[in-house]
């Protein structure tokens, strides 16, 4: 099993290395000049080689890649002297259109994305595994039909109708909720969470229609094993079968799923952080794209590699506990 786990660790770092190194060749390869980019259309031509000099863009893509590395792990100054900027370890970037270390915005950024993610992630699990169960153990009956409209319903319309129809009834029509205004959970915690039900529901309700559907047609096809003919004949109780041994077989792969499926999420919620005014990581992404901000871009699209690789690391890790024949291949 140590094997198995140095080995999934060792692939993750390997694929991690390579994956900044591509997303830092496409940002550097774009058409836009980042060096004219930070200060405006009417810069003068001097004033933006004196900036690209500052910032390194005037050096060979390895010594670029190479600063940035060290930045990450050891902190790095932009500029010079009195006009140089520190950014601490892990530095990002430098973002020049908002004048702040990329860092400090991601640090501000993520506990939103991180609220909204794992909310989500809690209520959609629990509704896609319960729905889905009950269709399948009232197959062709009422449940059944619910879960499979349900399901039909949630996968057909698109996150931003949902949450445009959702303010409509539940703030605007109704009141019942109050506009989302995302607080910190540790300032006002009934606050943070009257602010995240409705993008919690959202995307549930968006993801939780997949999960339905797989978690009934993994059932369904689990209780048409050998095994759980066998139980039967020996008189277990059907409770006992269920959830000891139905489920576990059928929500295995679930739980790869699950994993790839937040880690996503970690990596912004953009339609949804738009929709609801949320100042999480999707939204500063969408913003970064708006204003050209190429530090921004490059550090929100590392967090969200990292995020998966991990995510993907950590499930093969969980899978290889729950089915022990995955740690010989």
């Amino acid at each position: 099993m140590f094997y198995f786990i140095a080995r999934r660790s060792f692939f993750a770092v390997i694929l991690l290395f390579v994956v900044s190194i591509f997303t830092f060749w496409i940002f550097s390869a774009l058409p836009a000049d980042p060096a004219a980019l930070t200060c405006g259309k009417n810069c003068r031509p001097e004033v933006i080689e004196a900036n690209r000099a500052r910032l390194g863009y005037d050096k060979p893509f390895i010594e670029q890649y190479g600063s940035y590395m060290k930045g990450i792990f050891a902190g790095r100054t932009y500029g010079e002297d009195t006009a140089g900027v520190h950014c601490s370890a892990p530095s990002l970037g430098y973002s020049y259109d908002r004048h702040e270390c990329v860092t400090s915005l991601v640090a501000k950024t993520l506990p939103v994305t991180a609220s909204i993610a794992v909310g989500a992630f809690v209520l959609w699990m629990g509704l896609g595994i319960s729905l889905g169960t009950f269709a399948a153990l009232r197959r062709g009956r009422w449940p059944d039909h619910f879960a499979t409209v349900f399901s039909v319903i949630g996968i057909s319309f698109p996150s931003f109708f949902l949450g445009l129809l959702s303010i409509l009834i539940f703030v605007i029509w109704t009141s019942i909720l109050p506009f989302p205004q995302y607080v910190g959970i540790t300032e006002n915690p009934f606050q943070w969470f009257t602010a995240l039900i409705l993008p919690w529901t959202v995307l549930a309700v968006l993801s939780a229609s997949t999960y339905i559907r797989m978690t009934r047609n993994g059932i369904l096809e689990v209780m048409n094993e050998e095994f759980v003919r066998l139980g039967i004949a020996k008189g277990l109780p059907r409770r006992t079968l269920i959830v000891k041994y139905v489920l576990r077989a059928a929500l295995t792969p679930i739980a790869t799923i699950a994993g790839i499926d937040l880690a996503f999420l970690l990596g912004g919620a953009l339609v949804t952080e738009s929709v609801f005014n949320l100042p999480g990581l999707g939204k500063l992404t969408l913003a970064a794209v708006v204003n050209s901000d190429l530090p921004i871009l490059v550090a929100t699209t590392l967090v969200a590699a990292v995020f998966i690789v991990v995510a993907n690391a950590v499930v093969d890790i969980l899978y290889g506990f729950l089915d022990p024949r995955v740690r010989t291949k």
